[in-house]
């Protein structure tokens, strides 16, 4: 059995996605046991050919091949497209799709909405398997598309970034909360700087994707209250990421559209209090877990909030959300499609 699994969204790998990619090639780097007779194929970039190791087969991702598929020169028995965003379509007898989210009914008009739904309608019909991130997302596809076939829900993994090496920020000053993601509209980071003119012993670090014209609204926001304890980090490596988590007094989260919600899982590793939105996935994922803003994110009771949360995270439930945060492997997300790749009989039913 041959399967082709597309990781070319490792291009971009300070986005989510790019970062769902690497840890499908780091479980097959680390983890996966060959199976007789199955032959794994992974649509990487040039750069990552040979990077997850000698149990699977590279195929460069051309551009070419989004339009030409038959210049891959291979067919293949399953294919699964990672998210919905693919561009790519290999000849395969069986297609599985994987889809993360519709923020972009949120986040565009008109007919651009139109033509996202009707690429994602018609790659829902060509799909065997179809499958979502979190039971959002499973509601978010049966409200804005027609899906007759069964969806199932596969949580993501998280990688155990709490086991990586920091690298120390020294210009960061402390106590400090934290927060993470590309700075756009729908991370609504605004109603933070707003909130931290009531937490003046504080400070804020934001960091992500800082290069947007929503960025700089968030400067000049800074700039109107004259606050002198809300920074914009920018990109920031791994290594520093993993120091961010490690030392924030609490992590806080308040974006409005997300599909599974990542980080709010990962500071639940570092054993920090998290205060987030209630918006599409986050209460899912969070849980009992967490805390949350109220929905109109009143600038004095959001900073009460974060107060409130910090003097009451005690070191139990502080733990449990740790182990909760553990049940989220990628090594179970993983067996979980290699069983359905397994199970596809030639009509292209799962037969678990």
């Amino acid at each position: 059995m041959r399967i082709l699994i597309d990781l070319s969204i490792l291009k971009n790998l300070n986005c989510g996605l790019g970062q769902v990619a690497l840890n499908y090639g780091y479980y097959f780097r680390d983890l996966y046991q060959p199976v007789e007779g199955e032959e794994i194929y992974l649509l990487v970039p040039k750069a990552f050919i040979g990077a997850f190791g000698n149990h699977v087969h590279y195929i460069s991702a051309h551009k070419i091949y989004r339009v030409m598929p038959w210049l891959i020169g291979k067919r293949f028995d399953v294919w699964h497209a990672i998210h919905q965003l693919s561009r790519y379509k290999p000849f395969a007898r069986h297609y599985i799709l994987t889809i993360h989210d519709f923020n972009f009914i949120y986040e565009k008009q008109g007919k651009r909405v139109d033509a996202y739904l009707n690429k994602i309608q018609a790659k829902e019909n060509s799909a065997d398997v179809i499958t979502a991130i979190s039971q959002f997302t499973k509601e978010e596809i049966l409200r804005h598309t027609h899906v007759e076939k069964p969806i199932q829900v596969i949580y993501n993994g998280i990688e155990r970034i709490d086991l990586l090496q920091e690298e120390e920020m020294p210009e960061v000053k402390t106590p400090y909360i934290f927060s993470i993601g590309e700075i756009k509209p729908k991370k609504n980071f605004h109603v933070l700087v707003e909130m931290m003119r009531f937490l003046p012993d504080k400070q804020l670090y934001i960091a992500g994707n800082n290069n947007t014209l929503y960025a700089q609204e968030i400067e000049q926001l800074i700039t109107r209250y004259n606050l002198t304890n809300v920074h914009l980090l920018g990109i920031v490596s791994t290594a520093q990421k993993v120091w961010l988590y490690r030392h924030c007094e609490a992590f806080v989260f308040p974006s409005l559209f997300e599909g599974f919600g990542l980080p709010v899982v990962e500071a639940m590793l570092f054993r920090k209090p998290v205060i987030c939105s209630r918006k599409t996935s986050l209460s899912e994922i969070g849980s009992e877990y967490v805390s949350y803003f109220e929905d109109t994110y009143p600038a004095q009771q959001s900073a009460i909030q974060i107060q409130r949360t910090i003097a009451h995270a005690t070191p139990e439930a502080l733990e449990k959300a740790y182990q909760y945060a553990l049940s989220f492997s990628w090594k179970q997300h993983m067996e979980s499609y290699l069983a359905i790749y397994r199970s596809l009989d030639e009509e292209g039913k799962v037969s678990v």
